[in-house]
């Protein structure tokens, strides 16, 4: 039976783990996650669980002990943010590649330099190619609910990796927000046992974990990782429908919202979703057909979801919480044009960087978006297809998609 509390971000995940009661967590503190690791030990000290608590010297090491608890058979967590999953980047990678269905808490943060603790995107697409399973979380409900799932779907034996939730640094992970919390026996059922098939303390099958692999195999083991990623996607939609069948509570591989005959369509995750959504309710009381489609699942890509998503829309914008310096967009909007392309989805589409920093982003400034959409599907000129919202300039104003830096590139 579901019990209506209200609970931050962090709380919410920290509860979900109390309630999946792991055999190790290994977590060093950095804002603003800090406080997940924090909570779950009083659930440590008073007995409520019986985790394994290591206390680590560096996210480096933190990573470094839920890899050796997952190789030994254990069921390993961690949290962190931005710099702090900078420092585990030589074991993330470790860990997809030795197939160990660790999962983290991602509350995500600008990284470095200039320092920064605010929210963006900027951790998260670091990582986005590590081989991770990422799935993104509009608010408490979803955080809390993405890591009931989170195990059931890494330890799938069609998938068998690393998995991260991720939330908006304290726009998420520190506003408190009603949710519906799970009984504490169910989840067990839910979340079930981790029976690993193979795994270090067997000693019925010695084995060695990270040996030298050369040009003989790595192509091999790099393309399994590849086909598990590829079978995740139906894993994660099986997983959301025994769990919508048990709360009630649906989720896919994203949310369309007021999408099916949307003319004008913003693509986003995390917190923005839910602004949007207000902004999409507004424009549709003035007869505008605006929709959203709110990106849950973003690694695996759904890439031939979205594609026919988005093929009936008339202009779409992509808005990315993170800058890939690349002179050509971010990485979301990379992805999902890549998407549309290769599903021949002939759509024109904009990208807009935003909220770098933790930048506000108020309901104006995605209506604007939707404006800047309207007169693209009215004319069919783009202009500069890679544009900042809510940028300050020099003059300490605001520019437009009429202002100087938004001129149609020569």
């Amino acid at each position: 039976m579901s019990i209506r509390e209200r609970l931050s971000g962090n709380e919410a995940a920290s509860f979900a783990m109390k309630q999946i009661n792991p055999d190790v967590v290994a977590a060093f503190p950095i804002t603003p996650s800090t406080e997940i690791p924090q909570y779950f030990s009083t659930f440590v000290a008073n007995g409520t669980v019986d985790t394994e608590f290591v206390a680590v010297e560096s996210e480096h090491s933190a990573m470094s002990a839920c890899i050796g608890a997952e190789a030994a058979g254990a069921r390993a967590m961690t949290a962190t943010s931005s710099n702090g999953l900078s420092f585990m980047w030589e074991m993330i990678y470790i860990a997809s590649s030795l197939r160990l269905p660790i999962v983290m808490n991602l509350v995500n943060r600008a990284v470095s330099g200039p320092l920064n603790i605010h929210n963006d995107h900027s951790d998260a697409m670091g990582v986005r190619d590590s081989g991770w399973i990422m799935l993104f979380s509009e608010n408490n409900q979803e955080a809390y609910d993405n890591l009931l799932m989170a195990h059931r779907i890494a330890e799938h034996k069609d998938v068998l990796l690393p998995l991260m939730v991720c939330q908006d640094g304290f726009i998420t992970s520190h506003s408190i927000e009603n949710i519906m919390l799970e009984d504490d026996k169910e989840v067990k059922e839910f979340v079930g046992t981790y029976k690993p098939e193979h795994y270090l303390l067997n000693e019925k099958e010695p084995m060695a974990i990270g040996p030298l692999d050369l040009q003989a195999f790595l192509f091999e083991h790099k393309a399994q990782q590849s086909i598990a990623m590829r079978k995740a996607k139906d894993v994660i939609v099986d997983v959301a429908k025994d769990f919508e069948k048990w709360t009630g509570r649906h989720y896919d591989l994203f949310e369309g919202y007021k999408l099916d005959d949307a003319e004008l369509v913003i693509v986003c995750m995390n917190s923005t979703a839910g602004t949007t959504k207000f902004v999409v309710d507004k424009l549709r009381n003035q007869g505008i057909k605006a929709g959203l489609l709110k990106i849950r699942v973003y690694r695996p890509f759904p890439a031939e979801e979205i594609a026919k998503a988005l093929q009936n829309a008339k202009a779409v914008a992509v808005l990315d919480k993170s800058d890939s310096l690349n002179a050509a967009g971010g990485a979301l909007f990379s992805d999902v044009t890549s998407a549309m392309f290769v599903n021949k989805v002939n759509v024109p589409t904009i990208n807009y960087v935003y909220g770098i920093g933790g930048r506000d982003v108020p309901a104006t400034d995605l209506e604007s978006v939707y404006t800047d959409l309207a007169e693209i599907a009215k004319t069919g000129d783009l202009g500069n297809p890679y544009r900042f919202l809510g940028l300050r300039t020099k003059e300490g104003k605001y520019k437009n998609r009429k202002g100087v830096i938004w001129t149609k590139q020569k």
